[in-house]
């Protein structure tokens, strides 16, 4: 395809781990390949990686082997668009026929190993050459995931913090996703990320976004506290979650693009797996709906 393909780049970002971006991501993707996209996922958690976990699979040859030279681009793309459209078909109630459907789905895992995830980082024995070598198939490979896959959207589960591979990723983003839960350790800890390190890529363009996960209302109840009313009569009052993100998005200036809900009825069973394919009808999914209309 010509370098005027409109691809959006979207990147799954967090101060911690445990907020629920992985599962996010891969959620958004399928619901994209259902509305007819081309997406490239990538496993982008190069520290601890867990894709790989999700799709229950193993692949031949990881994203680490294509930085490292050892297998090509298409080597370690694979497709599950069969996994996606078995799921869309099963879980449909008008009956859907395969013919119809268009889009599809590539996955890129990053490799657990423990010595794997150390080369990444590099060692004092490797040259310089090497790690430019690294760095400069990884610039790349937004460019030949467009060219060679046709990709509409190439979505991004990073690591999070502020490490070398997050912030490479998050520089080839258009769009991320700065994802947190409600506890006051994401929030103080989203507040430092996005003030230390956000600016640098909005001021070159990227749209950055705080996506708040497992927020109360659905299966979490919210939370009350105690008051005394002007009459003096001790009364309950419910704490608002959008309150205290309502403040975190004035304090740090980036707008929420969207309050997913808890849901630990579906979430929590024996094997949780694109519950957006699985579950069309719940709260969960249609949250993700209106997040692929804003996005």
């Amino acid at each position: 395809m010509s370098a005027m393909r409109k691809t959006k780049c979207i990147a799954f970002h967090s101060y911690k781990g445990g907020t629920g971006k992985t599962t996010l991501a891969c959620n958004l993707a399928a619901l994209l390949v259902k509305r007819g996209f081309n997406v490239c996922l990538l496993d982008l958690d190069v520290y601890a990686p867990s894709i790989q976990t999700y799709y229950n699979i193993t692949p031949k040859h990881w994203i680490n082997d294509y930085l490292n030279s050892n297998a090509t681009l298409q080597d370690i793309m694979i497709n599950l668009t069969d996994t996606v459209y078995e799921l869309i078909i099963k879980h449909n109630k008008n009956n859907i026929g395969r013919n119809t459907l268009k889009g599809n789905l590539w996955v890129g895992f990053a490799n657990p190993d423990k010595d794997e995830i150390l080369r990444l980082e590099g060692n004092s024995s490797e040259t310089s050459s090497v790690r430019k070598q690294r760095f400069r198939k990884f610039i790349l490979l937004r460019e030949r995931l467009v060219s060679d896959n046709n990709a509409d959207y190439i979505i991004i589960d990073t690591s999070p913090g502020i490490r070398y591979w997050s912030i490479n990723a998050l520089a080839l983003s258009e769009i991320i996703l700065l994802t947190l839960k409600m506890g006051d350790l994401d929030i103080d800890g989203t507040k430092k990320i996005a003030l230390s390190l956000y600016e640098s890529f909005t001021q070159f363009g990227a749209k950055s976004f705080l996506l708040c996960n497992r927020v109360a209302g659905y299966c979490v109840p919210h939370t009350f506290t105690a008051y005394k009313s002007a009459e003096g009569v001790m009364e309950m009052k419910k704490l608002q979650e959008t309150d205290i993100t309502d403040n975190l998005s004035r304090e740090i200036g980036m707008k929420i693009i969207s309050s997913i809900p808890c849901y630990c009825d579906i979430q929590f069973s024996k094997k949780e797996f694109l519950s957006v394919l699985e579950y069309p009808d719940h709260p969960f999914t249609e949250k993700i709906r209106e997040l692929v209309e804003l996005l």
